[in-house]
């Protein structure tokens, strides 16, 4: 369902060890929240697991997604990038139809207006 690049998977254990005194924290949390100016924004947060979220484990990481997300990133690619922009968590989305020009907020398919033939 999701996938994580090497680099991806080599900078979440390196943040979890350092988190390794709270004992709030499994894993990473992946999911998605309305806002932005293309309609939803990527959540990306190091949290423990809830009710209802599914856990997908992969290279030894657990990945956290409530139910609500599960749609909007199956399919993802986590990725860690750093550049000149910066650094930090990227997801690659087949599920994105348009994202902003910043990169920050996206849409996905079943949000577009659907057109009819008259």
């Amino acid at each position: 369902m999701i996938t994580v690049t090497d680099k991806g998977a080599e900078k979440i254990r390196e943040f979890l060890t350092q988190q390794q005194d709270n004992a709030a924290v499994e894993g990473l949390r992946v999911g998605v929240k309305g806002g932005g100016c293309s309609g939803f924004q990527y959540v990306l947060a190091f949290d423990q697991s809830r009710d209802g979220d599914q856990i997908i484990e992969t290279q030894g990481l657990k990945l956290l997604v409530d139910e609500e997300s599960v749609s909007y990133v199956n399919g993802s690619i986590v990725d860690f990038v750093d550049g000149l922009q910066g650094a930090g968590f990227k997801v690659e989305n087949p599920n994105v139809v348009a994202a902003c020009g910043c990169g920050s907020s996206f849409r996905v398919a079943e949000d577009e207006p659907q057109v009819s033939a008259v």
